[in-house]
């Protein structure tokens, strides 16, 4: 009987089938990362081809009075007869101050660009890396990872690209501390104030997903995040002024949607720890 319930709380084994030494474990990850920086390199020569499009159409394209975000809230001004919510960001002059600035950003964002495009295909080969590690129960919970992950990643950036990169220019592209002196902002301030934006609150749009992993592992649960909400608020903020450009609109802007994912974390991990109580019964 003894013997019964002890198998009972066993994991169930893996796969050793196809046990690999620690050389050839080292061997897969590394065809993994070259395989993933080859896609990203493909991709950010695909975006250096289309230069036109890529900063035009989406670099570019919040400074046009016919950027999505722009047309909305100038039709929500509208109906509200507000039209303080009209942004009108067309008259930011972006100036190149160095010799090589414009082929240097050509580089810098065809290599962003490949990068986050090719971010889901780079889950996909370290998910493909981890998952033989796996149990058979840890698999069926983690199924969708992949997905996940790059949606969370996906919804970030354009979270972050069509509200918050267009409020962020349009405070600080027409803030002035005097009448006499006019915003001719550089362009390496512009993209670096754009990339830095989009790529970083994807990349904290993240949290739910390292919320449930923790979870799962038993280091964090619902009522530990509760214990704990006022001091990851003050952590928040410090993240948040890290990762925007140094105003307190932009702080406050990415601080929102951060608390909002701290919260939804919470909900994460109180569904995960119920789950796994049910599995153990």
């Amino acid at each position: 009987m003894e013997e019964t319930i002890s198998s009972k709380k066993k994991k169930p084994p893996r796969d050793t089938s196809s046990e690999m030494s620690f050389w050839d474990h080292l061997s897969e990850l590394r065809w993994r990362l070259i395989r993933s920086v080859v896609v990203v390199v493909i991709l950010a020569l695909a975006a250096m081809i289309n230069r036109e499009f890529i900063f035009d159409k989406v670099i570019l394209a919040p400074l046009s009075p016919d950027f999505l975000t722009t047309r909305l809230l100038c039709a929500l001004g509208t109906w509200l007869q507000t039209p303080q919510l009209c942004l009108d960001n067309s008259s930011l002059q972006i100036i190149n101050i160095t010799m090589s600035g414009q082929f240097m950003t050509h580089m810098y964002i065809s290599l962003m660009a490949g990068l986050i495009v090719g971010f889901p295909y780079i889950v996909w080969e370290m998910w493909k890396f981890v998952r033989p590690a796996l149990h058979d129960k840890e698999r069926r919970y983690s199924s969708g990872a992949v997905f996940t992950i790059s949606l969370l990643f996906l919804c970030g950036a354009a979270f972050s690209y069509y509200l918050l990169v267009p409020l962020t220019i349009n405070f600080l592209g027409t803030y002035q501390v005097s009448g006499s002196v006019a915003n001719q902002v550089s362009l390496a301030s512009y993209i670096s104030t754009v990339v830095s934006l989009t790529f970083s609150v994807g990349l904290v749009f993240e949290l739910p997903a390292l919320v449930y992993v923790l979870a799962r592992v038993g280091i964090i649960n619902g009522a530990m995040m509760r214990r704990f909400r006022k001091v990851m608020f003050i952590v928040i903020l410090v993240v948040a002024g890290i990762i925007t450009p140094p105003d307190v609109f932009s702080q406050i802007l990415v601080t929102l949607p951060l608390v909002a994912l701290y919260e939804a974390g919470i909900l994460v991990a109180d569904r995960t720890a119920r789950k796994t109580q049910n599995a153990e019964k």
